[in-house]
């Protein structure tokens, strides 16, 4: 009872914000370019300033333990998995598979993580170190892959150029590595600074949620990087672009040596309607598929590299097992979306993760702690 309380607890916030903002969005109440402000907001002013006080704050020891080596373990190889699948069979090009990547192995450790570490484990010290983790480890490897995706081909010597001044040009790594800096050697900053970053900070989650919500209601924003609504991206409505021309083509071609004119124009019709609705069918299809995987790699194939690694592997104790499963777990974090659609990508197959998976993980967590907590 204890462990599904800590559960909806952690949940409800996420499901009432996230419905706040689809409200807000269908109402025209903030305005048509809401998300995209608020998204910016987000990423270039309030997460930079709550990463800034948790990583200045931490202790450089923090991830030698044998528990963050098995959960990092598993959020490498699932997150790789998700990126090669995505590319393999999906189609994805480098940044688009990054956020795929993403959506399969980063987790909601902050408003998620917390409470259920809190209510189920005891105490919120592992997901600490995952946050930790996943801000200065897999932020900047998936920002890298997204930045670098995003600039076209260019010289080696560009490439490379972009990869190293990436640290001054992203906020979230500068913010996180200027954390580490004042970390490392020891200094506490002013009271007045870490009070400002405090309050800054604490509105990163619920206005991420927010603008979650506004891009669920098609909004402007929300269209902005969505080819076609199905979640399958640019790279689906490319794919229905060419079944539709192909369709126009050949159809219209057919009309004009045998009906003529009228025959041209009712057929053509007939088969661009026909063609295109088959396209957007397939499409919409492979877009489920590419979500379907997603969740499953990050609510069913994470924790469960993360137990075996954890348990048989590393033969750790019972309370530190459950607690890297438990964190294994938990759902696709909302960052997933924050950055495809601060990168101009489609948001759809992010936006879909992070709602499917926070439905779906309700179910795992609570199998993990009925087979590895206390009182199995």
């Amino acid at each position: 009872m204890a462990a599904m309380h800590a559960l909806l607890s952690g949940f409800a916030p996420i499901w009432i914000l996230t419905g706040i903002g689809y409200a807000a969005g269908r109402g025209g109440l903030l305005g048509e370019q809401a998300e995209s402000v608020l998204g910016r907001f987000v990423f270039h002013v309030a997460m930079p300033a709550a990463l800034f006080t948790m990583v200045s704050g931490s202790r450089p020891g923090a991830f030698a333990h044998p528990s963050m080596v098995a959960f990092a373990v598993g959020t490498a190889l699932v997150s790789a998995l998700g990126y090669a699948v995505s590319r393999r069979f999906f189609g994805r090009e480098r940044a688009e598979a990054a956020v795929s990547g993403m959506a399969s192995g980063y987790v909601n450790s902050a408003n998620l993580g917390i409470p259920v570490a809190v209510h189920v484990l005891g105490d919120a010290s592992f997901v600490a170190q995952v946050i930790l983790f996943q801000v200065l480890f897999v932020s900047p490897v998936v920002l890298t892959l997204l930045d670098s995706g995003t600039q076209g081909g260019g010289a080696a010597t560009g490439g490379l150029r972009r990869m190293l001044t990436m640290p001054v040009r992203n906020p979230v790594i500068m913010a996180s590595l200027l954390g580490v800096a004042v970390s490392a050697a020891g200094w506490q900053p002013p009271a007045v600074v870490t009070h400002s970053c405090d309050v800054l900070g604490a509105a990163a989650v619920p206005t991420a949620l927010i603008t979650l919500g506004l891009s669920l209601c098609g909004g402007p924003g929300g269209r902005k990087g969505r080819a076609a609504d199905d979640g399958t991206g640019r790279a689906g409505g490319r794919r229905e672009a060419g079944v539709a021309a192909a369709g126009r083509t050949e159809v219209a071609a057919a009309g004009r040596t045998e009906v003529g004119v009228t025959g041209r124009t009712e057929v053509g019709v007939a088969g661009r309607t026909k063609v295109a609705a088959a396209g957007r069918t397939k499409v919409a299809a492979a877009g489920r598929t590419e979500v379907g995987v997603a969740v499953a790699l990050k609510t069913v194939v994470q924790p469960m590299v993360a137990f075996l690694v954890a348990g048989p592997l590393l033969g750790l104790p019972d309370h530190q097992v459950l607690a890297v499963v438990l964190c294994s777990a938990l759902p696709t974090a909302q960052n997933a979306y924050l950055y495809a659609r601060e990168y101009g990508l489609d948001t759809g197959l992010a936006r879909r993760c992070v709602v499917a998976s926070t439905v779906v993980s309700m179910g795992t967590l609570s199998f993990g702690t009925w087979v590895l907590g206390p009182s199995r």
